[in-house]
């Protein structure tokens, strides 16, 4: 009648994950793909599990108490006992929801319902592998000129602190009337050499405030909203959401799970909170009787590329397979953005960065000039 022990540190635990764990979808890959691995070795699931808990144990970062690995550990040890103790291990993962997505879990229940679980996992490493390679070269794209912004701030803020200052102070002791640009560099080196404390407060309180309003839901959703509006921004960041809606949603159909099941677990993948709602409306739209590229279609958020694919797969009979090439398709475009995007960052950010200490040097030069005149 009562529960054990064991059951009950397990709940304990599997809830301190919940709170805890921050699991990277490249960590869940990894490990994913080598749980396949095993399984097609033919290791039973408990053994394989185990061996995994025993690996992310002996890592070199385990020995960092708030680790990914450590707090991997953690959640596969717990699904393990879940499993040894009765458990299908889609009901062992759904134990924790903030590790893994509603789309893991059901891929390894269709996979165990088939007798496939190594192929649903593998194709599940696929999809996390294709997301983490995508998100990266978008990153690895952006941190250049964010970098460069970063350094040419810092280094416009050195010269108008501490370097101006100590140039311009000669102009003032001459006591002569100075020409408008070097009066304006020496206004803004004193404002910011008196509040630059006061100025980097405010932009880390900026940066973190908008972090914090970004989790209320209708800040999230009115920050999602613009940033599609947002040019060439938007367009990048709409590709992404549609490339790995498009990628999920082929996945979970290709797998046997419905398609309004599957619409609704692709909500939940998608990262932007507008196209999330959106992908609500298509839910509505196909539970009516609606075909889903007609629904795709009257969102108006959609290329018509999309919905002329789908509605192809749906005559063909293979709508997973178009659904596919579209997450490819835009795969592609999202790298071309991102390079097109990166080379007009980079030469603006010098642009701007050339004329800021082009007119540093002016205002410094042009009272130097009159001097000489004079004498």
């Amino acid at each position: 009648m009562g529960v054990s022990s064991s059951a009950i540190e397990r709940k304990t635990a599997a809830h301190k994950t919940k709170v805890t764990a921050r699991i990277g979808t490249k960590h869940i890959s990894r490990l994913t793909r080598q749980l396949a691995t095993l399984l097609r070795a033919g290791m039973p699931l408990v053994p394989a599990l185990s061996a995994l808990t025993e690996q992310l144990k002996n890592g070199p970062q385990h020995k960092k108490a708030l680790s990914k690995p450590a707090e991997l550990a953690i959640v596969i040890e717990r699904i393990r006992d879940s499993v040894n103790e009765g458990s299908s291990f889609a009901e062992a993962l759904k134990e924790h929801p903030s590790v893994f997505s509603s789309f893991f879990v059901n891929m390894v229940a269709a996979g165990e319902a088939g007798g496939t679980l190594e192929q649903a996992l593998l194709r599940v490493t696929e999809v996390l592998e294709k997301r983490v390679q995508l998100m990266g070269k978008v990153k690895s794209a952006i941190a250049y000129p964010v970098m460069m912004a970063i350094v040419a701030v810092a280094v416009v803020t050195f010269l108008l602190s501490y370097v101006v200052p100590s140039i311009t102070q000669i102009f003032l002791e001459i006591n002569r009337t100075l020409p408008w640009p070097t009066t304006l560099l020496i206004s803004i080196s004193a404002f910011i050499r008196s509040y630059l404390a006061v100025i980097v407060l405010l932009c880390f309180a900026v940066i973190f405030g908008s972090a914090a309003s970004y989790k209320i839901k209708q800040a999230r959703y009115f920050v999602d909203y613009n940033l599609l509006k947002l040019p060439l921004f938007g367009q990048l960041a709409l590709k992404l959401e549609i490339s790995r809606f498009t990628r999920t949603l082929g996945m979970l159909l290709e797998s046997g799970v419905p398609i309004l099941a599957a619409l609704e677990m692709t909500k939940a993948v998608v990262r932007n909170s507008y196209m999330a709602k959106i992908l609500s409306s298509v839910g509505d739209r196909v539970s009516k009787g609606q075909p889903l590229d007609s629904a795709i279609r009257e969102t108006g958020l959609f290329p018509p590329v999309v919905s002329h694919i789908v509605a192809t797969g749906q005559v063909s009979g293979n709508v997973e397979e178009g659904l596919s090439s579209i997450a490819d398709m835009y795969d592609s475009e999202v790298e071309i953005a991102t390079k097109t995007l990166t080379s007009l960052l980079e030469p603006a950010i010098l642009l701007i960065m050339g004329v800021i200490v082009g007119f540093i040097v002016m205002a410094i030069l042009l009272p130097v000039f009159e001097i000489n005149q004079a004498l």
